[in-house]
């Protein structure tokens, strides 16, 4: 059965060790988090799981993830035997660009909308990384698989998200027109 599946991956080093962001594919994967909705189950993949994944994200009709097509994928996809490109795939910040008109974290939208924000920085991921804290890696980047469901879930039930204004207490309403994507039928198969 295809599933629906939400994302993010942690790196082991910054833009700053690989000579800047035009070097994205010398970035390093320490850990993927992936939400299954057919499995109602979060699961994380460390670099030498990228086989599990990949199986995974071959099974997928929808990837979901938040600046996912500018950093995750990228990465991501040299990993892979396939093209990871071939899946539908939902970027949450894309849309949020699209309709506001600039960027906003991750953590400003979970506070604004959800009530909960980042349990910590992606900094901070590299560090518990490379001080082998990988319990403490995988409940960061889990915690963000999670955030970002609980957004993409907002989006399409109620069709907007409140976007706090720069500079001021005030929030806007940004309204979005989200179709549910469904699996193909499985005679296409």
């Amino acid at each position: 059965m295809l599933d629906k599946l939400v994302f993010d991956i942690e790196t082991k080093n910054t833009f700053a060790d690989v000579g800047g962001k035009e070097n994205i594919l010398d970035l390093e994967i320490s850990l993927v988090g992936v939400y299954s909705y057919h499995n109602d189950s979060y699961y994380a993949f460390n670099e030498h799981e990228m086989d599990k994944l990949e199986e995974m994200m071959k099974n997928a009709y929808l990837i979901i993830g938040f600046a996912s097509k500018r950093f995750d994928l990228p990465i991501l996809n040299k990993y892979f035997k396939f093209n990871l490109a071939s899946v539908t795939h939902f970027d949450i910040l894309e849309e949020v660009e699209k309709s506001f008109g600039r960027r906003i974290g991750l953590g400003v939208l979970a506070e604004a909308n959800l009530g909960t924000g980042k349990t910590a920085h992606g900094l901070d991921a590299i560090d518990f990384y490379r001080k082998g804290e990988m319990e403490k890696l995988k409940e960061y980047c889990l915690q963000d698989v999670k955030i970002t469901k609980e957004i993409y879930d907002l989006m399409r039930r109620q069709g907007y998200l409140w976007i706090p204004q720069k500079n001021t207490s005030q929030m806007k309403k940004v309204e979005f027109n989200i179709k549910e994507i469904d699996p193909p039928p499985t005679s296409l198969l």
